[in-house]
């Protein structure tokens, strides 16, 4: 976060142009006054691309805006709920309570905050960003408090303990953790006393900055903007020295001196490998060397399993990030890369707009401190699927490597013995279909974001059919690859209110396949018309032609297939099963 405009500069943002900016309406209430928090949303969402239309509540208003339906609230139907319930005014309550009744501020806090989420929910299916509780240490027990179950830092502590649990069975409320913003920046700089008492505002001028990061991370995650892959520079970057000239038995790693400093590193990356971040290698190097610590070094962390794509040779780093960005088909944007070196930061950050190249301190010991405070990989959702992404991008490169020996691409499409399961959304894969509801920026055609809450009520409404399709081949299983939301639009026509796919099975014929099993489904249920959409955006303009191709015809803006004479589309892909709903 160290990188973070200060408030004033978050001001003059907001006489700038919104215009082309993505939308987003947004409702702020809080116990204590968000006037200025306001401003340094829409100043931070400014430079992430949002037009945050916002509109505050007056404060401590909450529980009248959300429990009247009438209120000013359901008028401005926001998308997007942000609450701040403060420490200080949770501190009030408590000091206002009998002495017997202490032990039960945080579950009577709670309920209130599950009745707000339900009513919010059921009059408005608005996602929710509430704040979590920053720390007050009332000092009435000392170190005692921790051990007693009345007094207020047990009670915060466990009121703070309850929403997470909360959250993770309700996908339409996201934390944002600003207590870990107090946990960075210390209590005195994000809470000062005497504004306090003669403003209302418990958030100082100087930590609004970094509470609006932190928000607009989650924004950014909810809208599908995030990072999805790392590429990592090696010498001095994954290890100390340079494994060329030092050789393996002298780079700096394990857990003595500096070496400590890069081994701790090489764990985070691990972590984040593990939790679905794509990870690459960009180096200048010979292959088969900076492949040695890899394959060889008894205190690497990284091995080469953990690469999806491994590229070291002599050649400018832009151009390299290019062929890796070329492999895994996902946007720069959506890349950070890591370099020791001030000069190949630089020229990334001049040949590839858009790509995130953070300016890594001088001493590796400060790495991680550096790279914690920038949430770079921001998040709203994590699947079994995640956990297996290394894998599916090697075995990919793996039938890249084959298809260049077919001269004939119909041999190779039929080599690869292509399956895909087609069913409905079930409770099982929820939580993936939100998940590339929210990653699919690319191949997308509508580009219209849900939640597991949405598609588990999309799944029961009679109007809407729904299909998730998996692709398998003789390499291995990709998962799910694709998903299809239809919509009744009236006797004879299905709209396609959502299509989008990933883009690792591009040009095996899955459009194709797609198509041939909605068009059955169509005929089968006695509808004579598919009607499509494409709604551009910054990064789906590859699927501009998509409907033209697949043979329907433009009408007042939609695509439109009538499919009395249509013809199966060649593919070579079987369905190993077929359920709809």
């Amino acid at each position: 976060m160290t990188h973070l405009k200060e408030f004033s500069q978050l001001k003059k943002n907001l006489k700038k142009d919104f215009s082309g900016l993505k939308p987003i309406k947004v409702a702020i209430l809080g116990d204590t006054s968000t006037q200025f928090l306001m401003q340094a949303l829409r100043g931070t969402g400014f430079d992430n691309g949002f037009d945050l239309q916002l509109w505050e509540a007056d404060f401590n208003q909450i529980e009248r805006q959300v429990f009247d339906s009438t209120s000013e609230l359901y008028e401005f139907q926001p998308e997007i709920v942000i609450l701040y319930h403060s420490s200080h005014k949770l501190l009030g309550k408590y000091n206002k309570l009998k002495p017997e009744q202490y032990s039960s501020l945080a579950s009577n806090e709670l309920e209130l905050i599950e009745n707000i989420y339900s009513t919010i929910s059921t009059q408005l299916n608005a996602k929710i960003i509430f704040y979590n509780y920053t720390e007050i240490d009332d000092s009435v027990f000392g170190n005692f408090a921790n051990k007693i179950e009345s007094s207020f830092v047990f009670q915060l502590r466990k009121m703070n303990y309850e929403i997470m649990v909360f959250a993770t069975k309700n996908p339409n409320f996201y934390l944002c953790d600003i207590s870990s913003v107090q946990n960075l920046m210390g209590k005195v700089m994000l809470f000062q006393p005497s504004v306090y008492i003669n403003t209302e505002m418990v958030l100082s001028i100087d930590v609004l900055p970094y509470i609006a990061a932190k928000t607009i991370d989650l924004i950014s995650a909810i809208h599908g903007k995030f990072k999805k892959c790392l590429i990592l520079d090696l010498d001095n970057t994954t290890w100390g020295g340079i494994i060329g000239d030092d050789g393996i038995e002298n780079i700096q790693i394990g857990t003595l001196g500096i070496g400590k400093a890069f081994t701790e590193f090489q764990y985070w990356v691990k972590k984040l490998k593990n939790r679905g971040v794509i990870l690459a290698v960009c180096s200048k190097n010979t292959e088969s060397i900076a492949k040695e610590p890899f394959e060889k070094h008894p205190d690497m962390v990284l091995h080469l399993d953990d690469i999806a794509v491994f590229v070291a040779n002599w050649e400018n780093k832009p151009d390299n990030i290019r062929q890796i960005q070329s492999i895994l088909n996902i946007g720069f944007d959506s890349m950070v890369f890591l370099d020791d070196n001030p000069f190949e930061r630089n020229i990334v950050r001049e040949n590839i707009p858009g790509i995130t190249v953070p300016e890594l301190p001088e001493d590796p010991a400060e790495y991680l401190e550096y790279l914690y405070t920038l949430n770079l990989f921001e998040t709203v959702s994590f699947s079994n699927e995640d956990k297996e992404r290394t894998k599916l991008y090697q075995i990919e490169a793996k039938r890249n490597e084959i298809q260049k020996k077919f001269t004939n691409e119909d041999d190779f499409l039929e080599s690869l013995d292509m399956t895909s399961d087609v069913e409905p959304f079930t409770k099982f894969n929820t939580p993936r279909v939100a998940q590339l509801s929210q990653r699919s920026n690319q191949f997308n055609l509508r580009t219209i974001r849900y939640a597991e809450a949405d598609i588990e009520m999309l799944s029961v409404t009679d109007n809407y059919f729904t299909f998730s399709f998996t692709l398998k081949d003789k390499f291995g299983d990709n998962g799910m690859i694709c998903v299809i939301i239809l919509k009744k639009e009236n006797d004879s026509t299905l709209f396609i209110d959502t299509w989008f796919m990933s883009c690792r099975v591009l040009k095996r014929g899955m459009e194709n396949f797609t198509l041939n099993t909605l068009v059955e489904f169509a005929r089968e249920h006695g509808y004579s018309y598919l009607k499509g959409e494409y709604i551009p955006t910054l990064k789906n303009e590859m699927v501009k032609n998509h409907y033209a191709n697949l043979g329907f015809e433009e009408k007042d803006g939609f695509w439109v297939l009538d499919i009395s004479n249509y013809e199966n589309r060649k593919c070579f892909i079987k369905a190993k099963q077929l359920k709809t709903a």
